[in-house]
C-alpha cells in the first residue's frame, strides 16, 4: 500500500519515459490526459500520487487536480511541468491543493524522492483516518450502550430506526454513509434526560399533555446538543436534531468531505423512519402506516415509497421461551419483564444488549423476575 502511482501527460513520450524510470521502485500507471486519468483513478485506483503534467489540451492539470480532490481526496497531487508563470502556479495551490510542484524536465533521482515523501504522506494520512474512525467507532459503541442501559425503550426504537434508515440506503442505492447509521442509532439519544414514564406514553400514543408533549419534543435538541461536543459527530447531531422537523430549516454545518445533500437525505430518513415506526408501534399496519404518510405533507415521498417491499428482522427469528440465562445478544424480549411487585423492569420489545443481559442476570440472580422468558431467537 502506498505506492501506486499515476502520471498524467499528453505526451505519450514523457509517461514512456516515467514507466522506465521509476518502474522498479513504484507501481507506474499513466493517462494520455485528464480525461483517461480520471477514468483510471475510477477504475484502478486508489493511487497514493497523481503527477500531473500543468500544460494539457482540454483539461490542463489544475482543472485536472482539482477533480481529483473530489473524487480522491485523501490521494497525494503533485504537478511536473516546464511553466513557470507565478500566477497560474499560485491557481494551482489555490484550486487543487497541490503537494509539490516539480520542474521538467526533472532529475530521476529528485523525481523518486518526491514520489517516495507523497507516499509517506499518504500512508500518514491513511493511518491517521483510521485512528479516528476506530476513536468514533467506540465512541458512538460507548454512547449506545449508554442508551440501552439508561433507557431500553428508546435504545430499541433506534434498532428499529436502523433497520428502517438501512432498507432506504439500499433501496434508493445511496452512497454508504457511515452518518446514516450513526444518526438512527442515536436519534434518541436524547432519552436518556427524560423520565422513563414520560417516554414510554410518548412512544405508545397515550394522551400527553401540552407540557409533557413540549417535554419529550426537546429530546433531538438535547441530543444534537450533547452530541455536536463530538466535532467528528457534528453531522450526525444536525440529523438528530431535524428529526421532528417539517422540513430541513435549520442550516447545515460546514463538514469537511460530505456533502450538504448526504446530510439532507440523512435527516430526511429519520423524519419518515421515526414516523412510520410511531405508527408501527401503535398497532397501524404496514401498508396502512405507509398511505397514512403518503398523504401527509412534509414527508420525501420516494422514502415513504420504499417501505413498501421491506421485511420485518423478525421474520428471520422465531418465538421461544427461554431461561434468562441462555439469552443472547441479538435477540428481541417479547414480554414486558417485572419484578414480584408488578413494576416495570424491562418493556417488551427491546433488543438484548449486554448491558441488558447484565441487568436481567442480576434481577434474576435475586430471584426479582420469573427465570424463563419469551424471545425472538435467530433461526
Amino acid at each position: 500500500m502506498g505506492n501506486k502511482i499515476l502520471f498524467v501527460d499528453d505526451e505519450p513520450a514523457f509517461l514512456t519515459g516515467y514507466e522506465l524510470m521509476l518502474r522498479p521502485q513504484f507501481e507506474i500507471d499513466t493517462a494520455v490526459g485528464g480525461e483517461q486519468g480520471l477514468a483510471l483513478i475510477h477504475s484502478q485506483g486508489p493511487y497514493a500520487a497523481v503527477i500531473s503534467d500543468m500544460r494539457m489540451p482540454g483539461m490542463d492539470g489544475v482543472k485536472f487536480l482539482a477533480r481529483v480532490g473530489e473524487v480522491a481526496p485523501d490521494t497525494v497531487k503533485m504537478i511536473l511541468t516546464g511553466y513557470s508563470d507565478v500566477s497560474a502556479l499560485m491557481g494551482a495551490v489555490n484550486q487543487a491543493n497541490i503537494f509539490q510542484f516539480l520542474a521538467k524536465p526533472c532529475e530521476p533521482q529528485v523525481l523518486a524522492n518526491a514520489i517516495a515523501s507523497a507516499s509517506k504522506q499518504y500512508r500518514l494520512a491513511a493511518a491517521h483516518k483510521q485512528i479516528v474512525a476506530s476513536t468514533l467507532a467506540g465512541s458512538i459503541k460507548v454512547l449506545t450502550d449508554v442508551l440501552a442501559a439508561v433507557s431500553p425503550a428508546a435504545f430499541a426504537k433506534s434498532i428499529r430506526i436502523s433497520h428502517y434508515v438501512r432498507h432506504f440506503v439500499a433501496t434508493l442505492h445511496l452512497p454508504p454513509s457511515w452518518s446514516y447509521e450513526a444518526a438512527a442509532m442515536l436519534s434518541q439519544y436524547g432519552c436518556i434526560m427524560l423520565d422513563h414514564d414520560l417516554i414510554r406514553a410518548a412512544y405508545s400514543d397515550t394522551h400527553l399533555s401540552a407540557e409533557n408533549r413540549l417535554r419529550f419534543e426537546t429530546h433531538p435538541a438535547l441530543a444534537s446538543g450533547l452530541l455536536a461536543n463530538i466535532p467528528q459527530l457534528a453531522p450526525v447531531a444536525w440529523m438528530i436534531g431535524q428529526q421532528l422537523l417539517a422540513g430541513i430549516l435549520q442550516k447545515s454545518p460546514q463538514v469537511p468531505d460530505m456533502p450538504e445533500a448526504v446530510l439532507a437525505i440523512g435527516a430526511r430518513m429519520l423524519r419518515v423512519a421515526i414516523a412510520f415506526d410511531n405508527l408501527r408501534m401503535r398497532g397501524v399496519p404496514a401498508d396502512e402506516a405507509v398511505t397514512r404518510l403518503q398523504y401527509r405533507s412534509g414527508f420525501d415521498r420516494e422514502l415513504v415509497d420504499a417501505l413498501k417491499d421491506m421485511k420485518s428482522e423478525d421474520s428471520k427469528m422465531t418465538l421461544r421461551r427461554i431461561p434468562i440465562s441462555k439469552l443472547t445478544i441479538g435477540m428481541i424480549l417479547q414480554q414486558n419483564v417485572t419484578n414480584h411487585a408488578g413494576v416495570l423492569v424491562v418493556p417488551t420489545g427491546q433488543p438484548v444488549t449486554l448491558p441488558l443481559l447484565v441487568r436481567l442476570e442480576h434481577f434474576s440472580r435475586a430471584r426479582l423476575i420469573d427465570s424463563d422468558i419469551l424471545a425472538l431467537v435467530p433461526m
